[in-house]
């Protein structure tokens, strides 16, 4: 039995994979600030690492504005690497997304690409597991696109996936060797944008009008037609958005 420690293990993904790695045999403490686990101050790291053989990051900003999206991703990683390092951690997994790389443009993924970057150029053995949009992340994305009770949003391709698919690629990645690089796990549909928000609104009874618009930003980055698809060799997962 392998012990690991999931920051962000009482959120939407951290309790599944929580659950995921302990229904596998495994010892598995979910770390947050309501566990007395802060990686963004350091608070009670030493404590939950202590005989950890993996830690697995899939904590999110609790907030979106650039600068602070940024100190987040950075303290809390810089601070994680540490003592994942000082414990003597075997392997490290953090969660990132999709074309993340591509979405500079963005203050949200401007802090992702520094915590990829900091994994990387450490010495701990790890595995980035990029996977696209969550299905949950829907609902979210038309309100952050509402301009005058319209949604608009651009038409470029989105390929989302179930959460439960999410915390199971990464559960495999915790108990597989190190990748030294990034994974990626994608739905098995792709969709325009606008189509997927309209049909999903509508799907929930949301008579908000969604209108493709070219310009529109998402989350502040302009999106070319493929930016958020995954690349060859993606894992594609079997869940449907629709059934």
């Amino acid at each position: 039995m392998a012990k690991f420690v999931v920051i962000g293990g009482t959120g939407l993904i951290g309790s599944k994979v929580v659950a995921g790695l302990a229904a596998a045999g495994h010892e598995a403490v979910a770390g947050a600030p309501s566990t007395g686990v802060n990686a963004v101050t350091g608070e009670g790291l030493a404590t939950a690492l202590a005989g950890a053989d993996g830690v697995v990051d899939v904590a999110n900003s609790p907030s979106f504005e650039d600068a602070a999206v940024l100190e987040f991703f950075t303290r809390a990683t810089t601070n994680l690497l540490a003592a994942a390092r000082a414990a003597g951690v075997g392997h490290y997994v953090a969660l990132s997304v999709v074309g993340t790389e591509r979405l500079e443009e963005s203050g949200y993924f401007r802090g992702k690409i520094a915590q990829e970057e900091l994994i990387e150029a450490g010495d701990m053995p790890f595995t980035i597991v990029r996977a696209t949009q969550f299905f949950e992340f829907v609902p979210g994305i038309a309100a952050a696109s509402e301009v005058d009770g319209v949604v608009r949003v651009p038409g470029a391709n989105i390929q989302p996936i179930s959460s439960d698919d999410v915390a199971a690629a990464v559960v495999r990645a915790a108990l597989a060797a190190p990748a030294g690089g990034r994974t990626e796990v994608a739905g098995p549909d792709v969709f325009a944008l606008d189509e997927l928000v309209r049909r999903a609104l509508a799907q929930a009874g949301d008579a908000r009008t969604v209108v493709r618009d070219p310009d529109a930003a998402y989350f502040g980055a302009h999106l070319q037609a493929d930016t958020l698809l995954p690349g060859p060799g993606a894992e594609i997962a079997a869940t449907r958005f629709f059934a």
